[in-house]
């Protein structure tokens, strides 16, 4: 019995040690689980943490990864300012500019530099009355045609050499650290706003050196000054412009073709349009040590075109702005704050990398204002009708699914409409931020290469109240007077209010009889208004008002009976404003309504006829001064309406009999836009509301 339980005993122990030995190798291996786990976990979340912080590959080296040969080059720079530990900022910078060099090209060829030479004309005919559209033909008469896709491309990162970018570097670090001003500018402003190369798609060549030399001096009695605060740089900026903006500036939208950005020596000849003016400030302020950037419309809310201009701060960080031929502003005390537009952004050198991945998430069809963008959005600061947040109404949408995740918010352009701002879309909510309230706008998609509408044209008032242009089934007739909004002409209009038309029969007007007074600005092409006076007259004239250099286009009396205008010998006040002999008294009776009186003093000017024996005049009919945009007789035109989905309707063309033009039954609440198929680009959307055009 005692044999058998010692048996028992020792059975029991092995079984024992077998089982605690099966555990250990359990525990043992759930142990090295755990542990690779929670390794992996550690490698994992360090991983993703690292990458969150720092990429696996890095800016710089993507960016020296498609430089293929000029690597060498780019490296060269980088090894220079690595080894010196002062030489820290300048390696910054250096950074800076290379991981942004990938996104940068430009152009060369004779045919370029054929057409840059438009600039150079614009200077040497400036005076001579030609206008600036019959130096761009001549240009595309004399050279051909110029396609920029004809010409050879280059990109910066395979071409910027290290003697370029070293001497680059060298000199933006020699003002920013030389001048006053410079304490008050940031590590992070210097580079964006100081540092750059170059400003668009400009061809490149060296130019800081040479524009400090010629313009530097112009700052000497700053640096000298005992009052003014030469630490401010928009005290310097005002400075500079001050005497750079004065005389000389040929301002024109023509161009002979579209053409890259000019370039600094170029850009110095200060001709061309915003983007030339802007352009050079840019270049002249940048090279003197001066941070600015350009700011810009991508379209104004009541024209069709972009509109840009030079952007600084002041050492508190106020926000100021100058356009050609004005001086230096504070923004939110300026009329920019009051122009009609939807969005503002400035241009940066480097890429907004944040927006490009935000928008690449939702889908890889961009359009070009997004596309890989340089730029960051700055509406609020130019905006009093601003609106954090604009709410679609999802019973304003189209139905439909969307084959794209962004909408973009869409500004009016003749036909065509423009993306100027994008949200995520999901197919029923869209949410619009910072954008300014009034122009008129439309939701879209951007597939398939074109822009799908969800939206009906509309506009929100300061009240925050959607109207949306939807017609309607009611109709209305309508009488047009012209086919693009007249904001521009108001100064010739206003010139007109208290001008005369007298008559006489002393050559010198010494005894003279009113025969009519304006007291109130023209609204057509031609206004017709009677006599005061049934006595007879050889001397007619008109009279500008006091400081309206006598502006009129054309003036034609007629007897009570005849449907010809009165002939006779043209008679006036010799002298033009702008002395070239093309705005002379004479113009008044040439029948071209697009030719104008503008008297080379403001108060005095006449223009008048000789009509060689008395006649008595019934009728007067006066033409204002104008840019051509009202109804022309003999001129063919077309009026479309925006139909929802299937955008702008024809609404019938017809031929101009007079100064204007009358369609029947048009849809209430339409969105309209009038076209001249026989000249002219300018055409404008409007409503008819009250029997008047009301321009959007």
């Amino acid at each position: 019995m005692a044999k058998e339980l010692v048996n028992l005993q020792k059975n029991n122990t092995k079984s024992f040690i077998s089982i605690f030995l099966i555990i250990m190798k359990i525990f043992t291996k759930l142990v090295s689980v755990f542990l690779l786990v929670a390794i992996g976990s550690l490698f994992f979340f360090s991983c993703a943490e690292k990458e969150k912080c720092t990429p696996m590959v890095s800016f710089l080296e993507t960016a020296l990864q498609q430089a293929g040969e000029n690597r060498v080059e780019l490296e060269k720079v980088l090894s220079h300012y690595k080894t010196d530990p002062a030489d820290s900022l300048k390696y910054k910078a250096a950074c800076f500019l290379i991981e942004n060099m990938p996104y940068y090209t430009y152009y060369k060829g004779k045919q370029l530099d054929r057409y840059l030479t438009y600039y150079t004309l614009l200077q040497e005919t400036r005076g001579l009355g030609i206008s600036p559209q019959v130096v761009a033909d001549s240009v595309c008469h004399m050279y051909g045609a110029l396609y920029l896709d004809s010409l050879q491309s280059y990109r910066d990162i395979e071409t910027v050499d290290s003697a370029y970018l070293c001497n680059n570097i060298e000199w933006s670090f020699k003002v920013w650290q030389e001048q006053p001003w410079g304490k008050h500018v940031s590590f992070a402003d210097f580079c964006e706003y100081l540092l750059p190369y170059r400003i668009g798609d400009e061809t490149l060549t060296s130019w800081r050196e040479s524009i400090y030399q010629k313009y530097n001096p112009l700052l000497d009695s700053l640096r000298a000054s005992g009052v003014l605060d030469k630490e401010d740089p928009i005290v310097a900026a005002r400075c500079l412009l001050d005497s750079i903006r004065k005389g000389g500036v040929v301002f024109t939208t023509a161009v002979p073709a579209s053409l890259p950005h000019v370039g600094p020596e170029v850009a110095q000849l200060k001709a061309g349009s915003c983007r030339e003016l802007s352009d050079f400030v840019v270049y002249v302020c940048r090279a003197l040590g001066i941070p600015c950037s350009i700011d810009f419309m991508p379209i104004r809310g009541d024209e069709n075109d972009s509109h840009q201009w030079v952007a600084f701060s002041d050492k508190y960080g106020i926000l100021y702005y100058h356009e050609f031929p004005n001086g230096v502003s504070e923004v939110r005390k300026d009329a920019m704050c009051g122009m009609p537009k939807i969005k503002v952004y400035r241009n940066t050198f480097s890429l907004n990398r944040a927006m490009q991945e935000e928008m690449l998430k939702l889908d890889t069809a961009i359009v070009p204002l997004f596309k890989d963008p340089h730029i960051v959005d700055i509406t609020f600061p130019y905006t009093k009708d601003f609106k954090k947040e604009l709410h679609i109404p999802k019973d304003a949408l189209y139905k439909g699914k969307p084959r794209s995740r962004i909408a973009y918010l869409c500004a009016s352009k003749r036909m065509d409409w423009e993306p100027v701002a994008w949200t995520e879309f999901d197919g029923k909510n869209i949410v619009f931020t910072d954008i300014q309230k009034g122009p008129v706008m439309r939701v879209a998609t951007y597939e398939r290469g074109r822009l799908r509408f969800w939206t009906d044209p509309f506009e929100i008032n300061v009240s925050n109240e959607f109207h949306f242009f939807t017609p309607s089934d009611s109709v209305q007739d309508v009488t047009l007077f012209a086919k693009y909004t007249l904001r521009a002409d108001e100064m010739f209009l206003n010139r007109m209010i208290g001008g005369t038309f007298e008559g006489s029969n002393d050559p010198d007007f010494r005894e003279k009889e009113v025969l009519y007074l304006i007291n109130e600005k023209p609204k057509r092409l031609q206004t017709v208004v009677q006599s005061y006076s049934s006595k007879s007259y050889r001397y007619v004239r008109y009279i500008g008002p006091k400081d309206s250099h006598c502006n009129i286009a054309e003036a034609a009396f007629y007897t009570p009976n005849d449907t010809a205008s009165l002939k006779g010998k043209v008679i006036g006040t010799p002298g033009c404003f702008q002395k070239d002999g093309s705005h002379e008294y004479t113009n008044v009776f040439d029948g071209d309504v697009t030719t104008s009186f503008d008297y080379i003093e403001p108060s005095g000017g006449w223009s008048g006829l000789d009509l060689g024996t008395p006649k008595q005049i019934g009728r007067i009919v006066y033409t204002p001064r104008s840019y051509d945009n009202y109804i022309r007789s003999g001129d063919d035109y077309e009026l479309f309406y925006c139909a929802r989905r299937n955008n702008w309707k024809s609404l019938g063309d017809q031929r101009s009999k007079a100064d204007s033009l009358i369609y029947i039954k048009i849809p209430v609440n339409a969105l309209l836009l009038l076209c001249n198929n026989t000249r002219g680009i300018q055409e404008r959307i409007f409503v008819y509301t009250a029997a008047e055009q009301i321009w959007k």
